[in-house]
């Protein structure tokens, strides 16, 4: 029995936390498991969500990282050196090729300098486009979710299907001292510092707490700070987006990040007390996003209609 908790805002430097309920076991639901009717019903709304195969021709990320697509998207498999993929039923393990070598690539990296092992979260769907609850971005294959947390037993074995589609991501931090708990600061420093120097990645969303510690506990070259970026939520994972590949000019960039490491006022504005107003404003345009975001570019229809 665990209680689970849910990161709301920051006031005056300290967090505000909610338990939202105590859960026996730990259970989601499988999407694999869902009634025919279900699925028929989501897939009215999101076609994107009820296919369950990618379409062929070479890998292409089209549009943007919240309004887009994926063609020739390559499956990313279930278990790696370093790695193991959370909640396979979700079907959101496809992504570009060149987001499937970067797993591969941070996993080993992360494994070798600092043990352990990383659960990978949600990639993209087989075509990517909007998924059902949850996101805004992750449609164009170049998004993914890793886990800060994972289970001792890990570490030392493979978990079976029906513990990785129950087991849920924890947050890392403590709600009473607003720190990250002592036993995951030096494995999450280590892996946010190798997936940052990446030069295929464009930023990585965290919580701006751990955005902090970061910016305490660095040390030498610190350029790689540039891409974390605080970001509501991110407690329990981190989202990592990949610049646009070469060989897709129908990706839509992101503007880069600022130039600095990211420490200074940019930051403090998360924890400024005379911003909370400004920050619940922004935070309910990002809601907005998540639940109606654009719609798919034409460039999109034909990975929609092929076989």
């Amino acid at each position: 029995m665990f209680q689970r908790m849910r990161y709301l805002g920051l006031a005056g430097g300290v967090l505000s936390v909610m338990l939202i309920g105590t859960t026996v076991g730990v259970g989601l639901a499988n999407p694999a498991k869902e009634s025919d009717r279900g699925r028929a019903r989501k897939g009215r709304r999101n076609p994107w969500a009820s296919i369950a195969t990618p379409s062929t021709g070479p890998a292409r990320a089209i549009g943007g990282y919240s309004g887009g697509c994926l063609q020739g998207a390559k499956s990313l498999p279930l278990d790696g050196d370093g790695y193991q993929v959370m909640h396979p039923g979700r079907r959101r393990y496809y992504g570009h090729p060149e987001l499937v070598d970067f797993i591969e690539d941070l996993s080993k990296a992360t494994y070798a300098e600092a043990g352990g092992v990383l659960l990978i979260g949600d990639l993209a769907q087989p075509r990517g486009g909007r998924a059902s609850g949850g996101h805004a971005s992750h449609q164009s294959g170049l998004d993914v979710d890793i886990w800060f947390w994972h289970p001792p037993k890990a570490a030392k074995r493979k978990l079976s299907t029906a513990e990785r589609e129950q087991t849920r991501a924890r947050s890392i931090l403590n709600g009473r001292t607003g720190e990250i708990r002592q036993r995951w600061k030096g494995p999450v420093s280590t892996a946010l510092r190798l997936a940052a120097s990446d030069p295929r990645v464009t930023r990585i969303f965290v919580h701006p707490i751990i955005k902090r510690e970061l910016c305490r506990v660095a040390d030498g070259d610190r350029s790689w700070l540039r891409q974390i970026r605080p970001w509501y939520g991110h407690d329990d994972h981190f989202h990592v987006r990949l610049a646009c590949p070469k060989d897709s000019p129908d990706c839509e960039p992101q503007d880069p990040t600022p130039g600095g490491d990211g420490c200074g006022e940019e930051l403090a504005w998360w924890f400024d007390e005379q911003a909370q107003a400004d920050r619940r404003k922004a935070r309910k345009r990002y809601q907005k996003k998540v639940v109606s975001g654009p719609r798919w570019p034409a460039a999109c229809e034909p990975v929609l209609a092929a076989n």
